[in-house]
């Protein structure tokens, strides 16, 4: 089993993070060419998308997919809770980091040269990511990881993109995203305490200073 991975993308992270975090045997591998729209690739994943699993021969994309095929393949440790109510919510975590929170930072990727940069977008989506941050700073637990005392795939969906929240927004010139956010800035400090969070974000880091450094 294998997972078609790019360290510096936060899907492949939030697949990563469960990876590391069951100490599941699955394999870490570069796409074909590092291109995720060369030939080869495509024939592993027709979308062009990272991360893609391989489970020994069955291509699994989509990377909440992924990883709730991770939780049945690997339930222990856990990273759903036991009832159906609490499984919920966290789902509904996953769903909203992909669906709302993520997308708005997205569109920020293209803005960061600021010769070429789009002010409009820019204040655009900044005002939306800002509003997700409210409500997830709202949803979060009052104590320790997303849905409370577990850590769960709630952290690792939302992990890998605060990484770029908390690196990123600074260059626009917005606030600091964890301020006045009293739930969010508690989540931040307790989740990088999970070795499995604080390995994957260490490999983002190393992804973005190479990316850096190779401008």
């Amino acid at each position: 089993m294998k997972l078609y991975n790019n360290n510096l993308s936060n899907f492949a992270t939030k697949c990563r993070i469960a990876i590391y975090d069951k100490g599941a045997k699955v394999d870490i591998v570069p796409v074909p060419n590092n291109d995720s729209k060369s030939p080869e690739y495509l024939k592993i994943n027709p979308l062009g998308k990272v991360p893609t699993l391989d489970a020994d021969g069955t291509m699994i994309a989509e990377s909440e997919v992924i990883n709730e095929y991770l939780e049945d393949k690997f339930p222990s440790p856990p990273l759903l809770p036991k009832s159906p109510e609490e499984r919920a919510k966290v789902r509904g975590f996953t769903r909203f980091h992909d669906l709302y929170l993520e997308p708005p930072l997205r569109a920020l990727f293209s803005q960061l040269n600021p010769k070429t940069r789009d002010e409009n977008v820019v204040n655009q989506k900044l005002t939306d990511l800002n509003s997700r941050l409210d409500q997830l700073d709202k949803m979060l637990s009052e104590t320790g990881f997303a849905n409370g005392t577990d850590f769960t795939l709630a952290d690792c969906a939302i992990a890998p993109t605060m990484f770029f929240v908390v690196n990123m927004l600074g260059m626009f010139g917005a606030k600091p995203p964890l301020e006045a956010r009293p739930k969010l800035a508690a989540w931040w400090v307790q989740v990088q305490t999970r070795p499995s969070v604080k390995k994957a974000l260490a490999e983002m880091g190393e992804a973005m200073a190479a990316m850096q450094r190779a401008r």
